[in-house]
């Protein structure tokens, strides 16, 4: 039976790479983002895996279209094998007292709530659906466990991201619903490429910072999804080998 994946933020970076590599492991792949022209992107990318690409433009921070999302989902395959729970943004370095409220919303309704959002209806279908259970793979980040400087809503979401993964890990046991999280550090994609030039370290100089190949997210990323219900891969890092991480500060 072809199984059937939902990713979220497919339409770049980390999100597009490992729904590829799902396509090309003969996967069908529901494609999520709030632009569809750059979901197409993703779909002529994978070549002749395209045509077990599904495009659903989404706007994750908004509940009543996640909803529409997975009904449609629903409809048209009648369960979901697997989510990768990928979207989110990052903001410019700015410290605590500079954060303006509007910016800290839009961090926590994409990076929180809209993660929420999507693992609920996920886990939602794979509780109703024969035969039961799934697999979400949430996207954390080196910031789940240590901040950056000048991050604090990046920061704070990501550690939230951390816990949606311990609860639904837990409350999914009963359903044959597997959750784990991939942290990810210095992957090499439009969104680092400002460490390239240098960004605020813990001593408050700026350095450039060593970053890796997409193909080590994506070998970590297709291994856990690869693997049977009965097992779970909870938490796992993969990240640039030099990265400052371990003596971050």
């Amino acid at each position: 039976m072809t199984k059937i994946a939902l990713v979220t933020g497919a339409s770049s970076g980390i999100g597009k790479a490992c729904a590829l590599a799902l396509l090309q492991d003969g996967w069908q792949v529901v494609l999520v983002g709030r632009r569809a022209d750059a979901l197409q992107d993703t779909i002529a990318a994978a070549g002749v895996n395209g045509h077990h690409a599904h495009a659903m433009p989404t706007d994750l921070s908004k509940e009543p279209e996640v909803k529409v999302l997975f009904e449609q989902v629903r409809a048209r395959f009648g369960r979901l094998d697997l989510l990768f729970n990928n979207a989110g943004i990052s903001l410019p370095y700015t410290l605590p007292g500079d954060m303006l409220g509007d910016d800290w919303r839009r961090a926590v309704d994409i990076n929180l709530n809209g993660a929420f959002y999507a693992l609920s209806y996920a886990f939602k279908l794979m509780q109703e659906q024969s035969p039961q259970g799934g697999r979400i793979i949430n996207n954390g980040s080196i910031s789940a466990h240590v901040p950056r400087p000048g991050s604090i809503a990046y920061t704070a979401t990501k550690h939230a991201i951390s816990g949606l993964t311990r609860a639904a890990s837990l409350d999914g046991r009963p359903y044959s619903i597997a959750v784990g999280q991939i942290d990810i550090g210095n992957v090499a994609s439009d969104m680092t490429l400002k460490m390239v030039n240098g960004v605020h370290q813990a001593d408050l100089t700026i350095k450039p910072e060593p970053r890796m190949d997409m193909t080590g997210v994506v070998e970590t990323f297709m291994t856990m999804a690869r693997l049977p219900l009965s097992a779970n891969i909870l938490f796992t890092t993969v990240m640039a080998t030099n990265m400052p991480y371990v003596g971050r500060g």
